[in-house]
């Protein structure tokens, strides 16, 4: 028997990659601040923050054309106006009152809206399907818990309060049968 041909074995060379564009910089040229952090909320951003601010209406104030003496004297007393404005870091924390006045409706409509409707007679059907005793005596016609549900609220029997709130975090708590027809 001849012994098996042995395939020459082939070393493939590794590519050489190309040189970096730029040379990686050694521990000794990396520039580290004299702080460990640098506080966003510091005097000096405020400060530039606030001059750039001036720069800009600078130049919308000034446009296209060339501004008169007076009207540079003009100009510059607004700019320091706006240096002399007191800067609010952080707005004062609201704390959510409720709002009242004896049955009337201080926001939104006199009515009750579509949403706050639905949301009302989706909940009482929800709670007649569930064995919850009606306010009223069943009508002939009602078919579902929604049919019951709705002459409930014509009616005005169901005892709810609609809380309508503002973005402030303000709200009114109105009972149901405040709400005009």
């Amino acid at each position: 028997m001849s012994e098996p041909e042995e395939t020459p074995v082939t070393t493939e060379e590794k590519e050489d990659e190309p040189a970096p564009l730029i040379e990686e910089a050694k521990l000794e040229e990396i520039i580290t601040p004299d702080t460990e952090e640098i506080d966003p909320d510091a005097e000096v951003s405020v400060h530039a923050t606030m001059e750039k601010a001036i720069e800009n209406y600078r130049k919308i104030k000034e446009g296209k054309k060339e501004l008169t003496d007076k009207e540079l004297e003009d100009l510059e007393k607004e700019c320091e106006a706006i240096r002399q404005r007191e800067i609010i870091d952080v707005d004062e924390q609201h704390e959510a009152i409720e709002l009242s006045a004896d049955g009337k409706i201080l926001m939104g409509p006199p009515t009750l809206t579509r949403f706050e409707k639905a949301r009302i007679m989706g909940a009482r059907a929800l709670q007649l399907s569930q064995g919850a005793p009606p306010f009223i005596d069943i009508p002939v016609s009602a078919a579902t818990s929604l049919d019951i549900s709705m002459k409930e609220l014509e009616n005005r029997v169901i005892p709810i309060t609609i809380r309508r709130v503002l973005p402030n975090g303000d709200y009114q708590n109105i009972p149901l049968f405040d709400f005009k027809e």
